[in-house]
């Protein structure tokens, strides 16, 4: 019999990684594996998983040092003699790497952003038993390139529970009557951070420039961020510019939008986003730049843009509020390159893996 899981990951926040793990856990625990999850008492990790077959355990590790981390994770290794331990965050690395060694218990570690690696860091990831993962091809290419030994280097889809974004009957309707706009306008949205590098002003920009010629197209933007300030100074006077900010009910303005877009201008390790609305059925675009490109099939589910090209931006917008068929042609085609990126099949693929480590039945 598969001895339990031990997932530790104590952030609060609830970003791309919170995500990732939450995903995970719940594939895993629908797939059969005893999970336990070690995360913080009032974070979105813990709030996501209350009514899921997950076993809660709280604790936090302010630094790779907190000593009442180590104290609380010290005792669940003890308690729960777990097969395998995943790691998520680089602040609990270096503990979760002891702590397993001491035992002889093998460690994964996920890596999720494309950030300078301290020397520690690198040593631990070049030299220590243990398998790094990263969640895009492209992050796995930028983790060698910053020193870490292609070998020890792997690659796991990033997982989206795909079911999870069917938005519900008349959201649609509804949304938009709640906007204020006709049926057939051209909404293209934006979900995620408020942030420059996210290629926020440009795509704006290219929404306007796109309605001058045809009023019909709009932009619907939800998220909210660094620069959320700045940004709703400056749509102030655009009426078909419509900021929402954040809300945890993303699936059903998808449903109320055309089109999605993730215009960013900084590399993005990968378009979470982009996967959840083709899931729904939405053409897409995307910067070509960083992992964004991975997360679409560029000409067949989505169009693949120069990062900050106003003109291309542009023309894009303009082309699919002219074709329904296009836009009909793209979802559908996204529908099906998703599927990659089931929640069921990459834990699957994760158990695989795996067993490369001893996790076995």
């Amino acid at each position: 019999m598969r001895r339990p899981l031990l997932w530790v990951g104590t952030n609060p926040g609830g970003g791309g990684t919170e995500t990732h793990m939450i995903t995970m856990l719940r594939a895993l625990a629908e797939a059969g594996v005893e999970v336990h999850a070690l995360v913080h008492p009032q974070g979105k990790i813990a709030a996501a998983l209350e009514d899921t077959p997950v076993q809660l355990h709280f604790g936090r590790f302010h630094n790779s040092a907190d000593p009442n981390g180590i104290a609380v994770l010290q005792r669940l290794l003890r308690q729960l003699r777990p097969g395998l331990v995943v790691g998520s965050f680089s602040k609990e690395y270096w503990p979760l790497a002891l702590s397993t060694r001491a035992r002889g218990i093998p460690l994964l570690l996920f890596r999720h952003m494309d950030l300078p690696i301290r020397p520690s860091t690198r040593w631990l990831l070049s030299r220590w038993p243990l398998r790094l993962v990263a969640i895009s091809r492209y992050l796995q290419r930028r983790l060698v390139e910053r020193g870490i030994p292609a070998a020890r280097v792997e690659y796991l889809p990033n997982p989206v529970f795909l079911e999870d974004f069917v938005p519900p009957p008349g959201s649609r309707e509804r949304l938009r009557q709640q906007l204020g706009i006709a049926d057939d306008v051209f909404l293209v949205g934006y979900v995620g951070a408020w942030h420059r590098g996210k290629g926020i002003f440009a795509l704006a920009e290219a929404i306007d420039a796109a309605h001058v010629q045809d009023a019909r197209v709009q932009g619907l933007w939800l998220g909210g961020g660094a620069h959320e300030e700045a940004f709703r100074t400056a749509m102030a006077g655009r009426p078909w510019q419509h900021l929402q900010g954040w809300t945890d009910l993303v699936t059903p303005w998808y449903g109320a939008m055309d089109a999605l877009a993730l215009p960013s201008i900084e590399p993005d390790t990968f378009g979470r986003v982009l996967v959840e609305a083709q899931a729904v059925g939405l053409p897409v675009l995307g910067a070509d730049i960083g992992g964004i490109p991975e997360a679409f099939a560029a000409g067949k589910s989505g169009l693949l843009l120069p990062p900050g090209d106003l003109a291309a931006w542009r023309e894009a917008l303009l082309g699919l509020g002219h074709s329904a068929a296009l836009r009909a042609s793209l979802g559908a085609e996204g529908r099906v390159y998703v599927q990659s990126f089931a929640a069921q099949r990459v834990a699957e693929a994760f158990l695989h893996q795996s067993n490369a480590l001893g996790y076995a039945a």
